[in-house]
């Protein structure tokens, strides 16, 4: 199964909470308290989430959180990178280098062809999409010509 860490799971739910208030800072406390989280795992996102410059913060006794840019504006993969690193399905689909096998490799260029599209997904998602309702089923298609590095005319 693919998945993201948990963490970055709670960070997208962090960063839609944030992106919730778009008019206000938000406490640490506050978020933690409105996520249901641990005021240590929201600490914790949230310096992550700073030095990735996706949210501001402000100190003092009015001090706390906000977006760094409107919601429309942070893809999900911004999030996920900021967890994560950067986003491939394999070490070799994300820099040169890593594996001993890459010259004699027959799979490299798909599984880089994978993580683009993949890429491609988590790029065309918004924080402010991740604020509306789900629609009732969602299916993903990718378009298997797009895989095989083919276009269609």
């Amino acid at each position: 199964m693919l998945r993201v860490s948990r963490l970055t799971d709670y960070a997208t739910v962090v960063m839609t909470c944030i992106a919730a208030h778009p008019d206000d800072v938000l406490s640490t406390a506050q978020i933690a308290d409105e996520t249901r989280l641990e005021l240590p795992t929201v600490s914790k996102l949230l310096k992550s989430l700073g030095h990735a410059g996706l949210v501001e913060s402000f100190r003092g006794v009015n001090g706390g959180y906000r977006l760094a840019r409107p919601a429309q504006a942070i893809s999900l993969a911004e999030i996920v990178e900021a967890m994560e690193g950067p986003i491939g399905m394999t070490e070799c689909g994300v820099t040169e280098g890593q594996c001993e096998r890459e010259a004699q490799c027959g799979v490299r260029g798909s599984w880089q062809r994978i993580s683009s599209v993949l890429d491609h997904a988590l790029r065309a998602v918004s924080l402010a999409d991740m604020l509306r309702p789900p629609p009732r089923r969602h299916e993903v298609t990718v378009d298997i010509s797009t895989l095989k590095g083919r276009t269609t005319a």
